[in-house]
């Protein structure tokens, strides 16, 4: 009796986190968040594996099959409930799922990510397959298999996702029709955007930007532009615009006008400090950072700091995250890098060619890699090293005009 009198105290002292989304966001805080034997931590997500969504124009295409085994990404500490989260109770610090279980947490990390931002152009969720997960990819892929093998693709969208994907499907020997409803890589420096579109125009990709090129209506087999023109194809890819889940608002949490959850400089909601943001779904003083790995990962690793200050009883550091630019594969043999300041301004260096194309190949690998480290060794790489300094001036800026909301006292 004695025994287990100790073994319930020992668990009553445990401080219970649970980590909302195993994205790179919530994969890393899940991870580092094991350097405290003391700390119990869950991860609710939505399926049993990890998805490398920087991959999937790359599933889409065959040529990787961008899913892992979501147990042999985390560490051994790490707890998995594949189910979804459908409300935070913040007074009462519970987690509701779909099956109606409820979870308790003392800290939570709110890691949602984003999918798809639902398109409001006629036609488009009818005759468009969108692509922002895994289920989306595999639909695209089936679709690309049950038609002809030289029949043409529309992909909609000229960020990375729609840059990729055309650039894939174009070396694949596939017929494909970019839309970018504006500007090629709006990233991009100009000069890298020329460059850019010399590589897709070698590749056979039509490109369509600038004025009147936005998709206006879809129809099957046609995208009708602005313009009136008609851009043939028997599958259309949609990858214009992303959204975040509406979990935050839906529990009753402050969010911006993206619906992202509304936080201070060290993550913690406006309305909760013990709950932590990480990742696209996160807003640090309503200045979001641009979704992407590239931000997900140190955000996740910060968040996952934050909750072990507040465990320790130490006060959390502001974040600041510095970025470095923005790596496109076009195909398997070629790539772009373009070069950024930290603060996320794209520069007038870029790289093009095959060493792009390799580095951009290193970067998916080692950012997996790096959550396979950091379920090893967690607390190892030191994601404060790379910082923004401007992002104080900007937030200055932002209180003086009233922009920036303050956390209540």
């Amino acid at each position: 009796m004695a025994e287990n009198s100790s073994t319930a105290d020992t668990r009553t002292a445990q401080t219970r986190v649970v980590v909302i989304g195993g994205g790179y966001a919530g994969t890393m805080a899940a991870n580092r968040l094991t350097q405290r034997p003391d700390v119990d931590v869950t991860l609710i997500n939505a399926r049993p594996q990890f998805v490398e969504r920087i991959r999937l124009h790359q599933l889409v295409a065959g040529t990787h099959g961008a899913v892992h085994d979501l147990g042999d990404v985390l560490a051994p500490r790490v707890r998995l409930v594949v189910g979804t989260a459908t409300r935070i109770d913040a007074p009462h610090r519970t987690v509701t799922l779909g099956t109606g279980a409820r979870i308790a947490y003392d800290y939570l990390v709110y890691a949602v990510g984003s999918a798809g931002a639902r398109p409001d152009v006629p036609g488009a969720a009818e005759f468009a397959h969108p692509l922002a997960t895994v289920e989306d990819a595999r639909r695209v892929r089936a679709a690309l298999d049950a038609a002809p093998a030289g029949a043409a693709v529309t992909v909609v969208g000229g960020g990375p996702t729609g840059i990729e994907t055309a650039a894939e499907l174009a070396e694949a020997g596939r017929p494909v029709a970019l839309v970018c409803g504006g500007v090629l890589g709006p990233y991009l420096h100009p000069e890298a955007r020329l460059a850019l579109a010399g590589r897709l125009s070698r590749l056979g990709v039509t490109v369509l930007d600038g004025p009147g090129a936005r998709a206006a209506e879809v129809r099957p087999g046609v995208v009708r532009l602005e313009d009136g023109r008609d851009v043939p194809g028997s599958v259309t890819i949609w990858t214009a615009g992303f959204a975040v889940p509406g979990l935050a608002a839906e529990s009753g949490l402050a969010t911006d006008d993206g619906g992202r959850l509304l936080t201070d400089e060290t993550l913690a909601s406006v309305d909760d400090p013990r709950i932590i943001a990480a990742g696209d779904a996160a807003s640090p003083s309503g200045i979001p950072y641009r979704m992407s790995c590239q931000a997900a990962i140190p955000l996740g690793s910060l968040a996952a700091d934050a909750v072990l200050a507040r465990v320790a009883g130490t006060t959390p550091k502001a974040v600041s995250p510095g970025f470095v630019g923005q790596c496109l594969s076009l195909g398997r043999r070629t790539g772009l890098v373009q070069a950024a300041s930290t603060d996320d301004r794209a520069r007038k260096a870029f790289l093009a060619g095959r060493t792009a194309a390799a580095i951009k190949e290193g970067v998916c690998r080692s950012t997996y890699r790096g959550l396979l480290f950091e379920a090893k060794r967690p607390g190892t790489v030191n994601w404060a090293l790379l910082t923004d300094g401007r992002r104080r001036h900007v937030l200055e800026a932002a209180r003086r005009e009233g922009l920036a909301p303050v956390r209540p006292a």
